[in-house]
This record gives C-alpha cells, sequence and structure tokens, in this order.
C-alpha cells in the first residue's frame, strides 16, 4: 500500500494544502504542516481501512495543525499568493482580476471567523464534507458541528449585508 501514497498525494495536495493555509495563515508553515500529514499517512496508511481516504486525511491534517497550534501561541498571517500564481490562460485579464477580488473577500471574510466556525466552513462548504466527517475531523458532535456551520455562515451573511 506504500505505492499508493503517490496517488493519495497528488489527489489530495491541494485540498490538505488550502485547508491548512486557512487554518494557519502562514503559507510556510501549511507546507510544513502538509508534509507532515503525509509523512504521518505514509507510516500510517497500510493500517488504513477506512472508506474515504479524504475524511481520514482530512483529519490528519487537523490533528498536525493542532499539534503546531498547540506548540505555537501566536499566529502570524503571511502571503496568500497561492491562490493567485497558476493564471487560467483562457480567461482575460479582467476575469482574473474580478476572481482575484471574489477570493481575497472570500479569505477576508473566512480569518475573520472564529477558528471553530471558519474550520466547519471551509470542511463542509469548500472541501464537500458531510457534516459527520468534518465533525469527525474537528473533533466535535455533529451538532455542534452544525452549530458552527449554522454561525459561521450566518457571520459572512450580516458582514456581507453591512457591506452593501
Amino acid at each position: 500500500m506504500k505505492e499508493g501514497i503517490e496517488e493519495v498525494y497528488k489527489l489530495y495536495f491541494h485540498d490538505i494544502y488550502r485547508y491548512l493555509l486557512f487554518l494557519c495563515h502562514d503559507h510556510y508553515v501549511a507546507e510544513d504542516l502538509v508534509q507532515d500529514t503525509f509523512y504521518r499517512a505514509y507510516l500510517y496508511l497500510e493500517n488504513y481501512r477506512g472508506e474515504r481516504v479524504k475524511t481520514w486525511l482530512f483529519t490528519v491534517a487537523h490533528n498536525a495543525y493542532i499539534d503546531y497550534h498547540r506548540k505555537q501561541k501566536r499566529n502570524v498571517v503571511k502571503d496568500l499568493n497561492f491562490f493567485f500564481s497558476q493564471p487560467d490562460k483562457k480567461k482575460t485579464a479582467e476575469e482574473h482580476l474580478i476572481i482575484k477580488e471574489e477570493i481575497q473577500e472570500v479569505i477576508t471574510d473566512l480569518k475573520e471567523l472564529p477558528e471553530k466556525q471558519r474550520g466547519a466552513v471551509l470542511l463542509h462548504d469548500f472541501h464537500e464534507l458531510s457534516y459527520k466527517e468534518a465533525a469527525g475531523i474537528m473533533g466535535i458532535t455533529v451538532a455542534h458541528f452544525k452549530v458552527a456551520l449554522f454561525r459561521g455562515r450566518q457571520t459572512i451573511r450580516k458582514r456581507k449585508a453591512e457591506e452593501k
């Protein structure tokens, strides 16, 4: 099963990276945590017998972030150019600019949410995990997850309404 880690890495690298980047707000830390996640996956993938590797990887990534966060007391926001570094050549410069602005708005909205709400929105709305899977990754009950997701969405809606 060790050969399978390459396919798993190729399939889920970007999802895991973006999830960790939104959690820690630091490109370099996110890269380190992704490597730690896939190292842990490499060590334990043959023992994992679950249906969804993606859910398990997000759990491993979340735990790697929690371990890091416990060691580091501060959170520094740095470069977020990852999302803008690979332009689609079929789009015009104006379309790229609009997309870049929309992505920046989403990043800003998510950064302002409390950690549990941000995690809930990221896992469910962006990475399309079920309530049960996302709650398991975050280590909370499904009911608590639903509350965090609802409050996160509500906060974003209120900010959008205030901007208009």
